[in-house]
């Protein structure tokens, strides 16, 4: 499936950085390592998760080589090229290949609001340049357009167009994608409240902000769902249902940023204009942690 690209769990990887804003080379190290070893099957790398759109380029290219440094050959690396401008789209992905990523993350245009036709002329010139498999991302909350099933089953048929993640939380939309993309078309939810039973529906995975946290827990969850097992996948998933909603209690990736923090995997950095986490949210975040046996 997905021209070689994974299923399973994906994690929505974010940027470690210090107080100052700084990214943390040796904590985006640790991080990559530790996926590694709790079997996280894909990385996606400089996505909203990573605040790639607050990214320098020379952040950019360092958040790539220390990936590459770190998981090449041994883990898919997915890396986030989307933004308005088709050119800028096209630069970005080449960029991405030179330091050896698997497939790209394009997302609908935000603020523009472009019509369905738009979409299509705008994913299939951005496919047409591209070396690599291009996965569609559809997250109508953040961009203010929302790509129509219709629409992407008419992009699926281009032969760089691998794979959709569909961030609606509608698991409704499953069926009609998998029928309409045939059963070779990545399908990932984007929505970690819901992807157990866009999986059990028949979806192929989760690009995911809990695995952030939660690798190994992620990884069985996914592998159950895959598989079918939708009892035993709902078991392991009911230990991090609170963490999936207290996640998003504030805009992501502060939580998750600041959970990180609290388990010493990263620094208390994130990049205006987002701020910290509000102090009232600490305590729901750390209790859902706890719930979800994470120390």
């Amino acid at each position: 499936r997905g021209d070689g690209l994974p299923c399973g769990s994906l994690a929505a990887l974010i940027t470690p950085m210090d107080a100052d804003g700084q990214v943390q080379q040796d904590k985006l190290r640790e991080l990559l390592r530790w996926h590694v070893e709790c079997g996280t099957n894909g990385m996606v790398i400089l996505g909203t998760t990573a605040e790639a759109s607050t990214l320098t380029q020379a952040e950019r290219e360092l958040v790539m080589r220390t990936a590459q440094e770190e998981i090449g050959g041994r883990m898919p690396m997915i890396v986030g090229t989307g933004t308005i401008q088709p050119e800028a789209v096209i630069r970005q992905g080449e960029q991405a290949a030179a330091f050896g990523a698997d497939g790209v993350l394009v997302v609908t245009p935000y603020y523009v609001k472009p019509t369905q036709k738009g979409l299509v002329r705008h994913f299939e010139a951005i496919a047409d340049a591209s070396s690599l498999p291009v996965i569609l991302y559809n997250v109508p909350g953040r961009t203010g357009v929302d790509m129509t099933p219709i629409t992407i089953g008419q992009l699926s048929q281009h032969p760089r167009i691998v794979g959709v993640k569909e961030a609606t939380g509608d698991v409704m939309r499953v069926a009609p994608l998998r029928e309409l993309c045939g059963p070779n078309f990545l399908l990932y939810s984007g929505d970690d409240a819901t992807a157990v039973d866009f999986v059990l529906a028949g979806g192929d995975g989760a690009i995911s902000v809990t695995t952030n946290v939660a690798p190994a827990m992620m990884r069985d969850v996914m592998a159950c769902a895959r598989i079918g097992d939708a009892v035993r996948a709902r078991e392991l998933n009911a230990q991090l249902e609170l963490l999936h909603r207290r996640l998003f209690l504030q805009s992501n990736p502060i939580p998750v940023k600041w959970a990180l923090g609290q388990m010493g995997r990263a620094g208390p950095g994130i990049r205006p204009p987002l701020t910290v986490l509000e102090p009232e949210f600490h305590t729901p975040v750390l209790e859902a942690l706890e719930v979800a046996g994470i120390r």
